[in-house]
Order: structure tokens, then C-alpha cells, then sequence
């Protein structure tokens, strides 16, 4: 008997499986469900500084999300999906990105775009190409552009005004001095999220203290957020070290705005970003650079620049895995030596 036929009698010394061999744990559900847990600050600060309005619109998002990922299952004839949690954490992401009095129909037509389209079309979970909620946020910006672009006053500061980077926006574009001072007093207020914006954008602190937890869950890594944060950084710092006059400071950028949501929540997201940690630092540089782009070129109608520019990166995403994806040992010689024939 041969050593091929003794292998067969005795059963495979090896079996040889689909990677990964080692497995680490976690499940699509733990990680969404720790994204959950990490928005649960900036969903309390929401509550708390925009009222029943912003209980409307993550009630109105989350709810949605949830009907149209069964509705859409259950018509594509696939396996039903509500227990990975990820149509929740859509809606949540969705609703946080909204201004507190944009109509409930619309955060409704929000919720079904968010899924139906920008996830389902593509094969779901694991498939789409861009970030879902973001991709929400485009269609309802380019749809209802007034009603997006509208601020009504937070429970705290009964001022209905524009939000900071609107404001400073309009003020250079006319030639203006900047409207305000960042002194202390106007930096705590934006740190804490006492200002105009999205519900869930306006306090830096809540969504820092959730981007710490991801991290020490290890969901996401450091490389984006910081390359992120980073680039617009250096990027406001020339800006204002050329002309003080006409830009605002560091921590303007980096308070005010969804930055701090975006790099942290947004781009981080496991689906549409690199997998390579060279290519993550690359992703969240260009996000950087395109975002301070949109807010500081005059001609611009936006004042904010951060949905676009990852919407923009996404779709950049195959491109830099490909260009950063690991050298598999030995190929470069074998094809070398493939040439050579």
C-alpha cells in the first residue's frame, strides 16, 4: 500500500479550510452591537440639547431602517437580517446626521434610501460600496435642500441662527470678518455641543468618548481618525498662520461641523474603507483634504464638506486596496520568472 493509500485509510492528516483559520471572536452583531453603545453619548447630548425633536427623528430613522431591511429581505426572497443590527445602527447614524427640525417624512424617505438603495440594491450587508446613512444624507441634501440646510434653536440656546461653519462661511464670502471669537467660553460651548448643527454632531466630547470605546473594543483602529483630524488640522493651521484674517483657527474646524462624527463613526466604517492599515492612513487623509477643501473655497454653497468627502474616498476605496494590498511572498521572483520564459 502506498503512502497516497495509507493517507486514505487513515483519514486526511490535514484539513484544509477557508481562511480565517484562527478566529477572534467577534461577530458582525457584537461589533454593531458595540457601535450602538459607542453613539449612546452623542444620542444622550442630542436628547439633551435638542429635545423631542431629536427623540423624533431616531424613533422616525430607526424604525424605518428596520421596516425596509425586512421589507426588502423578505421581496428579494433572502434570509431575514435584523439580527445583525446593522439596519439599526444605520438608522441611528442616519437620524444623527439630521438637523432637528427636518419633517418626519422625510427622515422616513431618508430611512427607505438608506436601505432599499444604498444597501440592498447592492447585495446588503458587506456589498454596498458607500456608506449608507451618508449616502441618505446626500440624496436628502440634494432633495430638500432648504429643509436641510435649516437650523431651528436647541433647547438650551433659544437662538435659531446658522450653524458656525455656515456663518463663517457666508461672512468671508461677502468679505466680512469672521462673526465671532473662538474664546474660551464659545469653545467649551462647542466642545460640549451647545450650537447649531445636526443632532448628533454638535458635541465633540460625547462622540470622542464613543470613538475611545470602539477603540478599546478594537473595532475600529487609530489610523483614520487620526489621519483624518490630523489633515484638517495642518490643514487649518496654514490656512490661518497665511491669512488669520480670513480663516479660523485649529480648534474651530475641529469642533464645529460632523468632523468629529464623520472620522470617528462614518469613516471608519468596516465596509466601504481600506483593509490595509496603509491604506486606511491614505483614506483618511484624502478625506481630510477634500473636506477642508469644501469649507473654505469661497465660491462653494456648502459649508460643510465632510459627508461628501468620504462619499468621495468610498468610491476610492477598491482603488487604494488594490494599490496597498500585501505582497504575497515569492510572487514578484515566480513572476519574474514567468517573464523570463
Amino acid at each position: 500500500m502506498n503512502t497516497e493509500q495509507q493517507n486514505t485509510a487513515a483519514g486526511p492528516e490535514l484539513v484544509v479550510g477557508v481562511s480565517p483559520h484562527i478566529h477572534s471572536g467577534a461577530s458582525v452583531e457584537r461589533i454593531m452591537l458595540d457601535v450602538v453603545i459607542a453613539l449612546l453619548p452623542a444620542v444622550a447630548a442630542a436628547l439633551y440639547f435638542f429635545g423631542l425633536n431629536a427623540a423624533r427623528l431616531i424613533v422616525t430613522c430607526v424604525a424605518t431602517c428596520l421596516a425596509t431591511e425586512w421589507i426588502c429581505r423578505r421581496l428579494m426572497g433572502r434570509n431575514n437580517t435584523l439580527g445583525d443590527f446593522s439596519a439599526l445602527v444605520t438608522g441611528l447614524l442616519l437620524a444623527l446626521n439630521l438637523p432637528p427640525g427636518l419633517p418626519t417624512w422625510m427622515a422616513i424617505a431618508g430611512g427607505v434610501f438608506a436601505i432599499a438603495v444604498a444597501k440592498q440594491v447592492f447585495g446588503g450587508l458587506g456589498y454596498n460600496p458607500f456608506n449608507p446613512a451618508l449616502a441618505a444624507r446626500a440624496f436628502l441634501l440634494i432633495s430638500f435642500t432648504g429643509p436641510m440646510t435649516t437650523w431651528s434653536a436647541s433647547c438650551i440656546d433659544a437662538t435659531s441662527t446658522a450653524t458656525p461653519l455656515g456663518m463663517v462661511k457666508e461672512a468671508f464670502k461677502a468679505g466680512a470678518p469672521a462673526p465671532f471669537a473662538m474664546d474660551g467660553g464659545l469653545t467649551l460651548d462647542f466642545l460640549l455641543g451647545n450650537m447649531n448643527g445636526c443632532i448628533g454632531e454638535t458635541s465633540a466630547i460625547a462622540l470622542l468618548i464613543g470613538a475611545l470605546y470602539l477603540l478599546y473594543r478594537r473595532v475600529i483602529t487609530w489610523h483614520i481618525p487620526v489621519a483624518f483630524i490630523g489633515t484638517v488640522a495642518i490643514y487649518a493651521a496654514i490656512l490661518h498662520a497665511v491669512n488669520p484674517a480670513a480663516s479660523m483657527p485649529v480648534h474651530f474646524h475641529l469642533l464645529t461641523g460632523g468632523l468629529m462624527l464623520g472620522a470617528c463613526f462614518m469613516a471608519t466604517d468596516m465596509v466601504t474603507t481600506p483593509t490595509t492599515a496603509r491604506g486606511r492612513l491614505i483614506f483618511g487623509v484624502g478625506c481630510g483634504l477634500l473636506t477642508m477643501v469644501l469649507r473654505t473655497v469661497k465660491t462653494g454653497a456648502y459649508p460643510e464638506g465632510v459627508s461628501f468627502a468620504i462619499l468621495i474616498m468610498n468610491a476610492f476605496t477598491p482603488l487604494i486596496n488594490r494599490a496597498t494590498r500585501h505582497r504575497i511572498f515569492g510572487a514578484a521572483e515566480a513572476a519574474k520568472r514567468e517573464a523570463r520564459k
